[in-house]
This record gives C-alpha cells, sequence and structure tokens, in this order.
C-alpha cells in the first residue's frame, strides 16, 4: 500500500491512497483524514485503506492523477523523529579523516539522536538556507514509521511494529555541526527541515527487498543531473531497523507515528558513490589531500528515489531546489 498527504491550507493536509505506479490517487476521509490518524488506529484502518489500494491498482471507481509536486510530507508534522548513523563506513571515513578513531561502541551500540519533527516538507519544496556559507548538505537515508510500540521490545519483534517506509532528506548544515557538537547537547540549528519521499509504503510493497529489518535496493541521487551515487540500503547497515527501533523503546514506549533514520546510507565499496556532498568531501581529502567538491549552492537542484528489481520507481522522487532566503532583521 503507498499512501501520501496532499497540501490543502490545513496544517496536516489531508491523506491519499496512491496506486503502485504512482499515477492515480484517492482522498479517503471516511477511513482517514490525516496520516497520523490512520496510524493512530493502524490495525482497525489498515483493512479499510488497502481496500481503496486495491480498486485503485485495477482502475475502479473514482480517482485523480496523481502529481507529487502538490504533496506535502506524508507526515507534515511527526511526533517523534529519531535518526540513527547505522552505515559505520560513514562514520568511520569523517572521523577518519580529521584523526579520530572509531570507538569500539560504535559497532555494539547504535549512534542515535532526537531532532526536531515539528516541521517536515514535501518532495518538492525547496531546502532553504540564510546563506551557502552554512555548507548546505543533502543525506539520503531509508527510514521507517512505527505503530504503539511497547518498552523494552527486543529487535525481532520491534520488526512486527514497522508500519511503513519512507525515504528521506535529512538536511545538514554542515558548517554549523562543530559548534553545536561541541556544546555537547546535539543537533537543532545545524538541522533545518527534513523532506519525505512523495509516498510512504508498506513494507509488504518491498517484497523480497524487505528483509532482516533492512531495504535491499540501491538509493540513487543526483545532484544537478549528475549521478552522486546509487549504495544499496541492504548492504553495510551495521543496525537493522528492528535494533534501531528496539534501542529507541529500550527505556520508554514509542507513539504511533515515531519515525526512525537510519542515517545516511554508505557503502564500502567506493564504486557505489555517496548519498551525502560531505562523505564525497572526505573520500577526496582522504584519497588526493584535498577537497574539491562544494557544498550545495543556490538554485542546485538535488533528486533521491528508489527503484524495485523490475526498474519500478517504488516511493516517487525528492526533487528538491537549494534556495536562499534573506533572514528577517528584528521586528520584521
Amino acid at each position: 500500500m503507498k499512501l501520501a498527504t496532499l497540501r490543502d491550507g490545513a496544517r496536516d493536509g489531508h491523506l491519499v491512497v496512491v496506486s503502485r505506479d504512482l499515477t492515480r490517487m484517492r482522498a479517503v476521509p471516511d477511513v482517514a483524514k490525516t496520516l497520523q490518524a490512520a496510524l493512530d488506529d493502524w490495525k482497525t484502518v489498515a483493512r479499510s485503506l488497502n481496500v481503496h489500494y486495491e480498486e485503485l491498482n485495477a482502475g475502479r471507481g473514482d480517482f485523480v492523477a496523481f502529481d507529487p509536486a502538490n504533496c506535502a510530507a506524508p507526515l507534515p508534522r511527526a511526533y517523534q523523529w529519531l535518526d540513527a548513523s547505522s552505515y559505520l563506513n560513514h562514520v568511520e571515513l569523517v572521523r577518519r579523516a580529521r584523526g579520530a578513531d572509531t570507538p569500539a561502541s560504535f559497532y555494539t551500540d547504535p549512534l542515535m539522536y532526537q531532532g526536531a519533527s515539528d516541521d517536515f516538507i514535501g518532495p518538492c519544496e525547496s531546502i532553504t538556507a540564510s546563506g551557502e556559507e552554512m555548507g548546505i548538505d543533502l543525506e539520503a537515508e531509508v527510514a521507517v514509521v512505527t505503530d504503539d510500540v511497547p518498552a523494552g521490545i527486543d529487535p525481532t519483534a520491534a520488526l512486527e511494529h514497522i508500519v511503513l517506509i519512507a525515504l528521506v532528506n535529512d538536511v545538514t548544515l554542515r558548517n554549523l555541526v562543530p559548534t553545536e557538537i561541541a556544546k555537547g547537547f546535539g543537533f537543532l540549528q545545524s538541522k533545518p527541515a527534513s523532506a519525505f519521499s512523495p509516498v510512504f509504503v508498506t513494507p509488504d510493497e518491498l517484497g523480497a527487498s524487505w528483509r532482516g529489518g533492512k531495504v535491499h535496493l540501491q538509493l540513487e541521487v543526483s545532484v544537478n543531473g549528475e549521478w552522486l551515487g546509487a549504495p544499496n540500503a541492504g548492504e553495510d547497515m551495521q543496525f537493522d531497523f528492528g535494533q534501531l527501533v528496539a534501542h529507541a523503546a529500550r527505556t520508554r514506549r514509542l507513539m504511533a507515528g515515531t519515525v526512525v533514520g537510519s542515517g545516511t546510507v554508505s557503502n564500502r565499496d567506493e564504486r557505489a558513490g555517496v548519498c551525502c556532498l560531505a562523505e564525497k568531501r572526505v573520500r577526496e581529502q582522504l584519497r588526493d589531500g584535498q577537497i574539491q567538491t562544494p557544498f550545495l549552492r543556490a538554485n542546485d537542484q538535488i533528486r533521491i528515489s528508489m527503484r524495485d528489481r523490475e526498474g519500478h520507481d517504488i516511493f516517487g522522487a525528492i526533487d528538491q531546489r537549494v534556495e536562499i532566503f534573506q533572514s528577517r532583521s528584528q521586528g520584521s
């Protein structure tokens, strides 16, 4: 099943069911007005949503054309956004570039932080920053959405609470990161609004590519139409999503609609490319002794997508332009 949210002037938009081929959609206010409402009663609501989904796939009943440009984030605001760094190749490269070792605990205990979740943006909305000097970067990731998760759950059982899967661009302002990390309280200003793929999909949509709590497909990323990378999200993932959800729920329950990100997808094989510019820059530094790749600039266009093994688009594309805005003066 594939679900999206359309902008309609309300904070949370309205839920639509989208056909498997991403061409048709149908609003379902009689079932759930918003995606969060559906998640709050998922076991009951999912069956009704799936009836609409099968009708759309068969071309039956009323429907209209699906256009990702009209989409908000499927969850325009979420109760919780937890982002991990489960591809340790990315961590190792970044730390090696600054002359630091990777602590042994990183291989047994997931890295995870709690991010701002009050404002997620749609797949075609601009990446905004007040200046290029902030070091604007994309981070292409996979994310999962849970129903209600009890505290202390084990990783295997945690997989049963994953109800939706998504792509995310976790935008980072790299030049603001060092100062924030030095304070010891984590990210805030260096993490502007993240963008989600046009649709969230249920795990069964991935077939055999969803196994072991991982998505075994390539995550395709380009900047200004030039290939940046296509690493396989199922490879080199130190902690699967069951482990990540269990880690988040170790001491507390998680509410329906919790979003857990994988962190920047990264493969050890350099031929797979990268999912963020920071990793490309680090590889240049380690290989050549100098960095050539700049961070994102005004009007740059980024695209993030994933296809199944038959080449069909699964989530629709995150397709964003970089926009520089003028900082507001006090009192304006």
